[in-house]
């Protein structure tokens, strides 16, 4: 007779053959999931794959002055030069078409997606779950990855390529560790998952959690609750221990003297972080659970100690569930492996290293892994096997599928996108700063000119925001406001570029001696600043000195050789007659 029951013991690495596909078993059905897999992925971010570059895009390095003819050397010099790789051939290919940007990082989700499978497939199985309920729950669970609106931003996000290429890295060497002929990892198997891991960590630091994790792996399961699979599989811990105290000072160092990540940042202590991500980490499950109110620019509150905004109330339930999760992890080991996987994984964003945006939704990508396995847990309990429960589960896929299409076309557009964050976080003034922006790149400067106004009401204005402000009041043909804002940016930094952009503003009101004041306030701030030369050379056209602006033009081409603006007004100065 059949035993129904289920064993709680799991089993050791190597029980059952690595293949993904077992002997026999025909493989056009993966090849037919796979294209499905691939259409449905780029159908749901369609809408995002002609979208512009957005947020932090514009501070990739490549957008830098001259970067374009820097040599491949100059891309990899930095602390993530894989992903800078990517990069480089990206902007060889198609410098400011965004497409291929977009579905490279498509094709890279869509390769985690695979992985997801692959390492789900394998912890059912070692889990003791039959094999067709096991089948449906990594099919499940590798589509839920792949269409969950919560993995937007890391997919559509030009810049978030970090999040996506180094966690495609990460899973491959999970999955080659979880998916290894035996219990004892062989040097071929220790030499991929080294090899991986060291890609993953130079495309982004948060990879460092992987050891962490491959402990968890080999006590939970090898052969089970017990640490003689860390001791067999020393060959893999040993030169990892070795790398990872390297590794440890150089992050220290980068966290030293980051601006936005570390234990430099003002204003931010490692322990006000912690007490705010305690409370962060529930936000995060609960957009798991239910993707509603999605934000790309949150507008979440610091805890300032344990007792500010309800941090202790976050922290004890983490504690809570954190000791049931190992009381019962023999009677529940998906769910307990899940739930301390999700933890190890979403540590190094999500801890005690303080970063400036305390609640950012692609910090989810990687520890999504963990909450997979926990839904896993619930639902072997129900036969999935059954054309009815598969129909359930394609129509939470479908769900979710909608909503992430949906969360797309928002990144479409550079208005709808602020718009949208704007509208979540209406007592944050980035997103509308943002959204002025974008109205002024779309010409609509008035538009521009009442979000920068709306901006300035929630926080004190910065001189970026004065000085942005005044070119839309300007653009708007509201010069008088535009001279005003641009004095309120002189007042606080002595900047040559609100110098300058006051002087153009002077000149098209006719107002040519101050004009000409403010561009050598400008000129006095910063002499390379080109554009001064260039607001100058059009004055002395003005007042009909040819030779004094072609000496301008001049000084312009100097600094920036192909500035055409310069070069079409020393063209003009050639032509234009002296005055008599």
């Amino acid at each position: 007779m059949k035993s129904n029951k289920r064993s709680s013991t799991p089993k050791a690495p190597g029980a059952t053959p690595p293949a993904a596909v077992a002997p026999g078993q025909p493989w056009w059905p993966y090849f037919a999931g796979l294209a499905a897999a691939l259409i449905v992925t780029f159908q749901i971010y369609s809408p995002a794959l002609h979208g512009p570059f957005l947020f932090d895009d514009r501070y990739l390095p490549f957008f830098a002055p001259g970067w374009a003819d820097a040599p491949l050397s100059n891309w990899l010099r930095g602390v993530r030069p894989l992903l800078m790789f990517t990069f480089w051939l990206n902007f060889r290919i198609s410098p400011a078409d965004t497409l291929l940007y977009h579905v490279l990082n498509v094709i890279f989700h869509l390769g985690n997606g695979v992985l997801i499978w692959l390492i789900v497939d394998r912890i059912l199985e070692w889990a003791g779950v039959e094999a067709p309920r096991r089948r449906v729950l990594a099919i499940f669970s590798g589509a839920l990855f792949l269409v969950h609106p919560i993995q937007t931003e890391s997919v559509a996000y030009v810049a978030s390529r970090s999040e996506n290429l180094s966690v495609l890295l990460f899973n491959a060497a999970l999955a080659a560790f979880v998916r290894r002929p035996a219990r004892e990892a062989g040097l071929r198997t220790v030499a991929i998952v080294l090899v991986l891991f060291a890609a993953a960590c130079v495309t982004k630091e948060h990879a460092a959690a992987l050891p962490a994790l491959l402990l968890l792996t080999d006590y939970f399961w090898n052969p089970g609750f017990s640490f003689d699979g860390i001791r067999r599989n020393w060959k893999v811990y040993a030169p990892i221990a070795a790398g990872a105290v390297l590794a440890g000072f150089w992050i220290f160092r980068i966290l030293r003297v980051s601006s936005t990540a570390g234990f430099g940042m003002r204003n931010l202590t490692w322990s006000d972080y912690f007490f705010t991500q305690c409370r962060a980490i529930w936000v995060y499950l609960r957009l798991f659970l239910l993707p509603v109110g999605q934000n790309a620019d949150h507008d979440f509150a610091l805890s300032h100690g344990v007792l500010d905004h309800g941090a202790l109330i976050g922290m004890l339930a983490l504690v809570g569930v954190s000791l049931a999760a190992w009381l019962y992890r023999r009677q529940f080991p998906l769910a307990s492996y899940g739930w301390f996987a999700f933890l190890i994984l979403i540590a190094p964003t999500s801890s005690f290293i303080p970063i400036r945006d305390l609640l950012v939704e692609r910090r989810l990508y990687l520890p999504f892994l963990g909450l997979l396995l926990i839904v896993c847990e619930l639902l072997r309990r129900v036969d999935v096997a059954r054309k009815g429960a598969i129909a359930a589960l394609a129509a939470v896929t479908a769900l979710y599928a909608f909503a992430a299409y949906q969360r797309n076309d928002v990144w479409s557009d550079p208005i709808a996108f602020w718009k949208d964050a704007a509208a979540g976080s209406p007592g944050k003034a980035r997103p509308r700063f943002q959204l002025g922006y974008a109205y002024y790149g779309e010409g609509r400067c008035a538009e521009a000119a009442v979000e920068y106004e709306r901006a300035s009401k929630i926080e004190p204005p910065d001189y970026t925001l004065y000085v942005d402000w005044a070119l839309a009041s300007d653009c708007a043909q509201q010069p008088d406001v535009a001279i005003a804002k641009l004095k309120e940016a002189v007042k606080l930094e002595r900047n040559a570029h609100a110098w300058a952009t006051l002087g153009m503003v002077y000149a098209k009101q006719n107002r040519l001696d101050e004009a000409l004041q403010a561009l050598d306030a400008a000129q006095s701030a910063d002499a390379r600043f080109e554009p001064t030369y260039v607001y100058r050379g059009n004055i002395y056209l003005l007042r009909k000195e040819p030779a004094r602006a072609a000496a301008e033009f001049q000084r312009a081409l100097a600094l920036k050789p192909d500035d055409m603006t310069a070069r079409n007004g020393l063209d003009m100065a050639g032509r234009q007659p002296s005055q008599p």
